[in-house]
Order: C-alpha cells, then structure tokens, then sequence
C-alpha cells in the first residue's frame, strides 16, 4: 500500500509532530481502532457516538506508526508518533488529495441508487486483465470509507475502482473533487434516499455531483436506458460512452449511438446459478459481439455486468478479456449470494440493503429459481420519506403477483407491505368474468430482525422454512436481517442432524 513518511504526512495536512521519528514510514491509514493494523496511520475522529481519541491505546496496541489527534490528551503514550492536527477529519481529507496527486494514476468512480458494488468488482476484474487494478473494499464509499480506501492502495497501481455514494445532497460532489476520477460511471436512479430529496429528479442531480471532480478530457459511462442520468451525464464537456438494453428484435433507432448493448438475458440452462446473454460493441453497426455467461444470481446482474464492460471496453479491455473476467466473478457477502443449506432450503441473501427498485427486481429473480415454495422474508426499507407506506404496499403487490407462497414482513414500515399482499389476496380471489381466481399467498409480520429470527428456530411451526424452499431474504441495513439469515442456517444444521438422527 501507499507508503509515507510521517514526515511528509505532517506537512500535507499542516500538522505539527510533537513525538516520533519524521522519517519513519507508515503505510495506510485507519480511523476504526478495531481494524488498524501494523504501520497505519490511525486518525481519531470525533463521531456522532464515540470519540476516537478514546481508543488511541487500542490502535498503538494493534501496530499503529502513528496517531493523529486534535487536542491534547491527558495521558500521551510515550511510544510512537503524535501528529497534532485542528481538524482530524480534515486532516485526513488533506492527506488523501497529497497522495491522489500520484496514487492511484487513473481512477474510476461508480455512483448509482442500486448496483454500485457489484459493477465495482465486475469492473475491478475486468480491468485486472490487462492493469495491475485495485478496487475499494467492501462499501467504503462515502467521506470516511473513501479516504481509507485510496490510501491503502498499492504505490504501482495503474487503476482503482471506487464507489462514491451518497444520502444527502452536496455529499458526492465533495467525495468525487476528493478522488478526482478520470472516470466516471452513472449506473441508474432510483427511489433510495428519498426522505432526503424532493423526488427522483432531485436524487438524480445528486447523482451528477460525480461529475464535479472529472476533469473535461475525462470519461463519463452513462446508462442510455435512464432519461434522468442521460439528462446529467450529457453536461460533461468530453468523451461520453453510453450503455442500454439491445431494442428488439432489430436494432432500432434508440440503439444509434450506444457504444455498447446488451442483448436478451436468460437463466443458465445447465443448472447453475446465473446468467447468459450477448455483449454487442457498437450495436448499430454490430463490429464485434462476445457471449457472456454470469455465475452470479439475478437476471438484473446482467445490466451491471453491462455498465462495467461498457467502461472496461472503453479504456480499451477486449471483449473476450471481459467475457472470461465475467464467468470468474462471485456475488458480494449479503449481495445475492445463493446457498443450499443443509435441510434443503435454497437461500438467497440479499441483506446488505433495500429500496423498492432492488427489492422487486430481487424478488423477480428469486422466482426464477425452481422450489417447493417461495417465500420472502422482507424487512422495511429505510429513508423513503412520505412515499414509504406507498412504496411498500407497492413492493407488497408485486411479490403477490409474482405467487410467492409467504411473504414475512420485518419492521414497522413492512406492516403496509404485508398489508397490500392481503388485499392483493382478496382482489385475486373475487369472481371476474364468471371465473373465479384464486392465491395462496400467506404472510406473517414480525416487529424486528430478532422475533422473525426466533420464528425461523421454530422447527415446529407449519409455515417456517423447510425443504425445496427458496427464501429470499433482502431488507435495509438498519433491519439487520443477517440475523435472520443466521438463524436460517443454524436451523438448517438443526434439521439436517435431526435426519440423520432418526435415519
């Protein structure tokens, strides 16, 4: 990673080193005690609940080359450096735009409402096949996660991939001057966030704020089937790629222009999980195809693994190259990731988060997946503002009619969604045109993660998971539904024990 002397650290962020060696390295940076790690640089921010001076002994224990403070503690450690600083927050700001002058040499930037990491990893493999690449871990994406990303980067790394996101307005436009991307991609706008904007065209001039930082020779990948992010990428003075659907069945005129499309996508036919489905470089004059085949859940995967081979191809990987890259790539923990767990249950966990454009595309492709029953175990989704109930109740229709066998709500908000599949129910069972049509759509609702987790240990209970179920688990964050998840893989174990037992 990226190593420093604590010397030339001091003066990108106008620090003064009051203890320590100025010509001792350090090599990246943390600002979570827990994760630090031997040579970090750890900086002590003041958080909305904790205060990171607090655990300055904890990160000289884990290996820290040095700390940054804003204020003097009672108690110095004699041992390594002490750089003091005004702000740390943006101390550690100044650091990350000294070392971005030179590291990573080209960066892309992914920002969209759904999709950003897994396009990130797609990306990142995509380019490995041709740079020594380097991705942000995890979802270190916003203020605090970028920073700690860029600065454990590799001093020879020729390119990183990024996700930059957002919740207020303002946000991403800092994080994108932050990371000066030389490329920039715009991946959809959807209903996330939406307690913090007036409507979608609001989140989508937040979206925008990605533009802020690229510079007017730079790149931007932009997403032709979405009129909004086509309406703020079209502002960038320099090179525009664009990315869509393949109209069927000929090209059309919508297709003029796409640099690459996306031919029709169909589930695996050879049993395993994922996807097929054809690459078309430069549709309108179709120079060069490539078929892909995506080992990862969900048919809408497919349009990520699009946004990202548009720019790889763009910056010059061959299509080939990004096939190959595409049949390597693995779902991201909490992504979509499928499970056959022990008892039989098929599980798809998608807990890491939820707006109802991901939960409805999730639940589509979740019946794709042959079973005994479907079921969805789905837990609110978080800041939609006034529109929650309505987006509920709207998620809440959709998996009735894609004939899910139960539907379990988790959260207060959930109650609306739970409450539109009854009425879906109703609805679907009143006599229309002397036929009568019937659903056997059942639903439960739980409070929080924690009562539908102790419903799940419930071998008992008639409706609770079992055999040739497919379940679908997929919530915002702040539901913690990885307690469910947990909870269906321990009884899985439980009920997979129990059989041996008793054969």
């Amino acid at each position: 990673m990226v190593e420093r002397t604590l010397g030339e650290a001091a003066r990108a962020m106008s620090a003064t080193l009051s203890a320590g060696d100025p010509t001792r390295s350090f090599a990246g940076a943390a600002i979570d005690s827990r994760r630090t790690k031997t040579g970090n640089l750890f900086f002590a921010l003041d958080g909305e609940r904790t205060d990171g001076h607090r655990f300055i002994a904890d990160a000289w224990a884990r290996g820290a080359a040095g700390v940054v403070v804003h204020r003097d503690l009672e108690e110095q450690p004699a041992a390594g450096a002490w750089l003091r600083v005004e702000d740390t927050f943006r101390a550690l700001h100044d650091l990350t735009r000294h070392v971005r002058k030179s590291v990573p040499r080209n960066l892309v930037a992914i920002t969209g409402s759904v999709g950003k990491t897994t396009t990130k990893e797609l990306l990142a493999g995509m380019l490995a096949t041709t740079w020594r690449t380097a991705k942000s871990p995890g979802n270190l994406n916003n203020l605090y996660g970028f920073p700690v990303s860029l600065l454990g980067v590799e001093d020879d790394c020729a390119w990183m991939v990024a996700e930059m996101g957002m919740s207020t307005p303002g946000e991403l436009r800092a994080i994108s001057l932050l990371g000066s991307p030389d490329v920039a991609v715009l991946t959809n706008v959807r209903a996330a966030h939406l307690e913090n904007f007036p409507d979608l065209d609001g989140i989508a001039e937040a979206k925008g704020e990605l533009l802020a930082g690229v510079p007017a020779d730079g790149v931007v990948v932009a997403n032709a089937d979405d009129p909004r992010v086509m309406r703020v990428a079209s502002r960038h003075p320099g090179r525009l790629v664009r990315f869509g659907r393949l109209a069927e069945p000929a090209p059309q005129p919508r297709d003029v222009g796409l640099d690459l499309a996306l031919g029709p996508v169909q589930p695996r036919t050879d049993g395993a999980i994922g996807s097929t489905f054809t690459l078309i470089a430069d549709p309108d004059g179709r120079h060069e195809s490539v078929e892909v085949t995506l080992p990862i859940h969900g048919l809408y995967n497919a349009e990520n693994c699009l946004a990202a081979a548009a720019c790889a191809h763009a910056l010059g990987v061959p299509l080939a190259a990004i096939a190959e890259a595409a049949s390597q790539a693995t779902p991201s923990a909490m992504r979509g990731g499928v499970e056959a767990l022990p008892n039989g249950v098929v599980l798809v966990d998608d807990t890491y988060n939820a707006n109802p454009d991901a939960v409805e595309r999730a639940l589509e492709s979740a019946a794709t997946l042959g079973s005994r029953r479907h079921v969805a175990i789905l837990g609110d989704m978080l800041e939609l503002g006034p529109d929650g109930p309505a987006l509920h109740a709207q998620v809440g229709t959709t998996v009735a009619r894609l004939g899910f066998d139960l539907v379990v709500g988790v959260g207060p908000q959930s109650e609306a969604l739970v409450q539109a599949v009854k009425a879906h129910a109703v609805e679907a069972n009143t006599t229309q045109h002397g036929a009568v049509q019937t659903t056997t759509t059942n639903t439960r609702w739980f409070p929080d993660a924690a009562a539908a987790a102790a419903w799940v240990k419930e071998a008992s209970t008639d409706d609770a998971p079992g055999d040739g179920d497919v379940v679908l688990v997929k919530g915002s964050r702040g539901i913690a539904l990885e307690q469910v998840v947990q909870s269906l893989r321990e009884h899985g174990e439980k009920q997979s024990l129990e059989k041996e037992e008793d054969a």
